[in-house]
């Protein structure tokens, strides 16, 4: 990289080359790390003039400490240059973009909506051409900014985008799990070392040379910076940076003396220039002058500028380096900080935001008319998406206030907040602080459901269930119904969750039917739902045939009504409500719900039949999980497809995976999650033949007695439990339970359970009983349960040719078999086809599917450009770039033996390619 010479970094501008010299035809993020004053910037400033000699494009953006509670103001900073062309982009991400960096007044964005946003403003072959993006100092920026260029990161393989970003050691990566090199910037070797001295201790004696070497241990920027204080220190006192400080408190000790020794206006617009938001000129040199007292003007910076403290780059006033930031904030007196933080917001007259935050920080003891604009003004952050300001905005606004129960509301409010973003510690601390103040009634109940929701996933404990009941009542009493529903669906979800008894279940129930005018919130229904989903099936079941027409767009409540559905085990309408809800979620970017749509859509979606939809949903919901960091739901897809690899016979695969989660759910007592491993181990093991194996596990999803039992989600393994009790010797034992659940299915109409039931009750019953039992499931509209009408359609087949109707067994074998292979069931498929050739008839062969040749992120993409959806559209439904949609469809085209995009419906309407075989008539075996 010619102009810089970076003696001893040649392996690092190696790597930084390679990056730039891959675009335009691969992108990627690169990631370097190292400690303060190691020459990470400087690598950056080399791979940027590498970036503009071959003609790129580049976007810069720098954190500050102080900067980094300030939302958006990186990404601001990023895309300043290229921001008129946010007018191309569609509208609902060209609103929550200008939203996002205050250009624009709107409702708070999505961050992921941002994201997407930012990604096609970077991408858009319309803007031009390759682009480099760098972040310096990414730990300081802020947190919304993190997110977005993570989101970035992830996706721009394939896209004509490099990010380079710095990061200080000892700071988590945020780009951690987005497929991004990290490269360490070690020190100097010695060699290398002495280079670097030799440029910048010129009139230091060699045995002076030789101290600072030892001292700066190959750091670059104490090599530099060293050398000046030396010439600089009192030669008559000791050694005025103590040699025992660690090395970056040496460095701040000796900008700090650089500090000491300017003039009175220097120091002045120093000390604005570090504690403000902005670098820019005239902002400092107007708060510099009420600071000093005396108009200030830009010659106050030119002592500071040959001190090597700033730089003024036009109308910006940049420091040299992070620490003197630092440095200059710890040289100065408390006095003197506070009075530069009034100085500013007198200056911020037209940003009540940044003035409020200076006027906090100016205050000393408490001030009740700055804590209420500091409540007030938090909400711009939130609209924003600086969650993490807003907090630190409603957490100084209680400290700054003198009643003590507004200060523990105040804690109250950001605690909630907190939770949003997973800070687990930040919200016990909160949740401490509040408990200290004289709540008001209604806060110690919102205090609880806090304490609730954070605890999400802690299963049963009835007292706690009954506690949070009494909690509910007591705030509908004070007319804070919608405090009451939140605090009974989290007692709903602990029922749900495990065992707490019939009692503390019925309890939830009473409460939630005692509220008034509440039975149009799709979170009472869920409350019923989710906490008795056998005994209030038929209530609920009602409730949502009459909710379901009136919701159409708001995807909370389409996912409640879709969690109530599933609940009482109705997945078809549980389908239909989560698709709806995940539609509105993707065009609104709301990805951390969208995560909980997809988990509970895919045990329905493989139930009833649907696995290649079921896998993609899988998978996404996986990868979003992740994104979004919500383990539980990480862990729900896991079992998810724990279960699609039982039902595919991968019985290696199905093992690890319920291994991967037992053990916390067994900890937990999580007997619904427990259940799920069951069913996936007996599925693996019906799959395999083995109905022995099978039989036992899929028992104890009957046995109120077992961990695993679950009364609910029991009903997903009735069909499946009553195949491996017809290929053993537990008839009777197995006819005991189906009974049990007859009596059971007279209690709720649960569509589930009664659609399996079709299946368990002919494969169970005597020959003389069986036929009817079989005609009278297949005589039923199980149009959307593909799975139950085959395997019944299977089973009756079988049933007939071992009864010698070996004619009429052969329609029903030929049906299942062409379902099974189309679902993707083909162990089953391999039964019918052998049934059939038991018949005399030879079976259809099916041929490998070439649908199965892809992922299920291809067969995503696949199925939306065959719906007639551009690149662009496909993009913005999956939160990728169009680049990267096309580069896919690229490689799906040859795994389809396809050349347009015209030929993919044809081609994702035959997924299978059946051939039948010769007619060649054979001796029937009976």
């Amino acid at each position: 990289m010619n102009g810089y010479h970076l003696y001893g970094r040649d392996e690092q501008l190696a790597c930084l080359r390679k990056t730039i010299e891959r675009l335009p035809a691969s992108g990627g993020a690169l990631t370097l790390i190292g400690e303060p004053g190691i020459g990470k910037t400087a690598l950056l400033r080399a791979a940027v003039h590498e970036a503009h000699a071959a003609g790129l494009r580049v976007l810069e953006a720098t954190g500050v400490e102080v900067e980094a509670g300030l939302p958006y103001a990186g990404l601001h900073q990023l895309l300043r240059p290229v921001l008129p062309a946010a007018e191309e982009l569609p509208a609902p991400q060209r609103s929550a973009l200008l939203t996002a960096l205050g250009v624009a007044d709107g409702p708070s964005p999505e961050i992921f909506m941002v994201g997407l946003a930012t990604l096609n403003l970077l991408t858009d072959s319309t803007i031009g051409t390759s682009t480099l993006v760098t972040a310096d100092d990414v730990q300081w920026l802020d947190n919304p900014t993190r997110q977005v260029l993570a989101f970035v990161a992830r996706r721009i393989n394939r896209d004509p985008v490099a990010l380079i970003a710095t990061l200080r050691k000892g700071y988590p990566d945020p780009f951690t799990g987005a497929h991004t090199t990290e490269l360490e910037v070690p020190r100097l070797d010695n060699y290398a070392a002495r280079q670097v001295l030799s440029h910048s201790a010129s009139g230091l004696t060699k045995p002076d040379q030789a101290h600072i070497l030892r001292e700066a241990m190959g750091n670059p920027l104490a090599l530099v910076e060293l050398p000046i204080a030396w010439k600089t220190r009192d030669t008559h006192s000791a050694e005025s940076t103590p040699a025992f400080l660690p090395l970056t408190a040496r460095l701040e000790h000796a900008f700090a003396g650089r500090v000491a020794e300017l003039p009175e206006p220097s120091r002045d617009a120093i000390l604005i220039a570090a504690i403000d938001h902005s670098d820019t000129l005239p902002e400092i040199l107007a708060a510099g002058t009420i600071l000093s007292g005396r108009k200030m003007t830009i010659d106050a910076l030119d002592a500071a500028v040959a001190a090597r403290l700033v730089r003024v780059d036009g109308m910006h006033v940049r420091l040299h380096h992070p620490l003197v930031r630092s440095a200059v904030l710890q040289s100065e007196t408390l006095a003197r900080r506070l009075a530069a933080n009034a100085a500013m917001a007198e200056v911020l007259v037209d940003e009540p935001y940044r003035r409020t935050w200076h006027r906090a920080q100016s205050t000393i003891g408490t001030d009740d008319m700055v804590a209420d604009e500091l409540e007030a003004t938090h909400t711009i952050a939130i609209r924003r998406g600086g969650v993490i300001a807003a907090i630190w905005a409603l957490e100084r606004a209680a400290q700054l206030s003198t009643d003590s129960a507004v200060r523990g509301r105040r804690l109250l409010l950001a605690c909630e907040h907190a939770f949003g973003l997973g800070q687990t510690e930040l919200v016990d601390r909160l949740l401490q602080a509040a408990a200290r103040t004289k709540l008001s009634r209604l806060d110690h109940a919102r205090m609880e459901w806090i304490r609730e929701i954070f605890s999400d996933g802690v299963p049963g404990d009835a007292a706690r269930v009954e506690q949070l009941c009494d909690i509910a009542e007591q705030s509908a009493d004070s007319d804070d119904i919608d405090l009451a529903l939140n605090l009974l669906l989290g007692a709903a979800l602990r029922c749900w969750w495990a065992d707490t008894g019939s009692r503390a279940r019925a309890n939830v129930v009473a409460v939630a039917e005692g509220l008034a005018g509440v039975q149009d919130d799709p979170r009472w229904g869920a409350v019923l739902a989710v906490a008795e989903p056998v005994l209030s099936a038929g209530a609920v079941h009602d409730w949502l045939a009459l909710m379901t027409p009136v919701v159409h767009t708001d995807a909370n409540a389409l996912r409640l009504l879709g969690m109530a559905a599933h609940a009482i085990g109705d997945p078809i309408r549980s389908i239909d409500l989560l698709s709806r809800a995940e539609t509105v979620l993707r065009a609104e970017g709301r990805l951390g719900l969208l995560s909980h749509t997809l988990t509970m859509q895919a045990v329905d979606l493989l139930l009833t039949g649907d696995w290649n939809r079921a896998a993609e949903v899988i998978e996404e919901a996986r990868q979003v999980a992740e994104e979004t960091n919500q383990p539980i739901w990480t862990r729900g897809s896991l079992i998810s497809d724990a279960i699609l690899c039982g039902f595919r016979g991968d019985v290696e695969r199905t093992l690890t995976l319920t291994a991967e989660v037992e053990a916390s759910a067994s900890r937990d007592k999580l007997n619904n999650l427990l259940s799920f491993i069951q069913l996936a181990r007996g599925m693996a093991w019906i799959s395999t033949g083995q109905y022995g194996l099978a039989y036992e596990v899929l028992l104890r999803l009957f046995n109120p007695e077992d961990p695993g039992y679950h009364q609910r989600e029991g009903f997903d393994g009735v069909m499946f439990f009553a195949e491996a009790a017809a290929h053993t010797d537990h008839h009777t034992e197995a006819r005991e339970v189906i009974a049990r659940l007859e009596k059971t299915a007279l209690i709720t109409p649960a569509p589930l359970l009664h659609t399996q039931l079709l299946y368990a009750r002919p494969v169970l019953a005597q020959d003389d009983r069986a036929e009817e039992l079989y005609l009278s499931g297949l005589g039923q509209d199980l149009t959307r349960w593909p799975l139950v009408r085959a395997k019944l359609e299977l089973a009756y087949g079988s049933w007939l040719r071992r009864q010698r109707r070996v004619a009429e067994s052969r329609t029903p074998l030929r049906s299942a078999h062409t379902t099974l292979a189309l679902i993707g069931a083909a162990n089953w498929a391999d039964q019918a086809r052998g049934e059939l050739r038991a018949t005399g008839e030879r079976a259809t062969v099916v041929g490998p599917s070439p649908l199965d040749m892809l992922s299920p992120q291809e067969l995503q993409i696949a199925k939306l450009a065959a719906e007639g959806l551009s690149n662009r559209e496909i993009g913005e439904r999956l939160y990728l770039s169009p680049r990267t949609i096309g580069s896919h469809l690229y490689r799906i085209f040859p795994k389809l033996d396809i050349t347009s995009r015209g030929q993919l419906a044809a081609c994702l309407d035959s997924p299978t390619r059946i051939r039948t075989a010769a007619p060649d008539r054979v001796q029937p075996l009976s």
